[in-house]
């Protein structure tokens, strides 16, 4: 799924800037549909290859990988906010799982902190404290709305990107 992500945002999304400011960033769907019992060296791997491959694809020399991995190592501390004490180890999060409100209030933390890294690691100052706030804003909530809207429609059609 990771791969189909990376292909999705380059071929389809890597283009779009609404306002200047805000990029939809849907690669970061893999790491908030990663299962509660995925080692944890394994969520670091993977995020940050597939940070990688989005680094290479937009000449963005570490930013995407350095902020993928570290989404990749806070997750499952994050996921744990947001569970039930009997929830199982097999747990998958979604909307079917979570409900839609603890799903999108799980999907804007890890976007929130995503953003920031990538945002901060792109400015690397804060001379354009302007453009560095609204980017992290509007690309947190293009983002956040197409995670919850595609986990809609794969929750509707009975496609469950989750099971792995």
């Amino acid at each position: 799924m990771a791969i189909v992500l990376v292909f999705i945002q380059v071929l389809l999304l890597g283009n779009i800037h609404i306002l200047g400011v805000a990029s939809p960033l849907l690669y970061i769907y893999f790491v908030v549909q990663t299962p509660r019992n995925t080692p944890r060296w394994l969520i670091l791997v993977s995020c940050f290859i597939q940070g990688l491959l989005i680094d290479i694809f937009f000449s963005t020399p570490g930013m995407a990988a350095a902020s993928m991995t570290l989404v990749g190592f806070v997750q499952p501390r994050i996921l744990e906010l947001y569970l039930h004490n009997a929830d199982d180890k097999n747990y998958c999060p979604g909307i079917q799982t979570m409900g839609t409100e603890r799903f999108t209030a799980y999907v804007l933390f890890l976007t929130v902190i995503y953003c920031m890294a990538f945002f901060t690691l792109e400015a690397f100052s804060i001379q354009h404290w302007g453009l560095w706030f609204f980017s992290i804003i509007g690309s947190t909530f293009v983002t956040v709305f197409s995670i919850v809207i595609l986990s809609i429609v794969f929750n509707s059609t009975g496609v469950l990107m989750s099971k792995r």
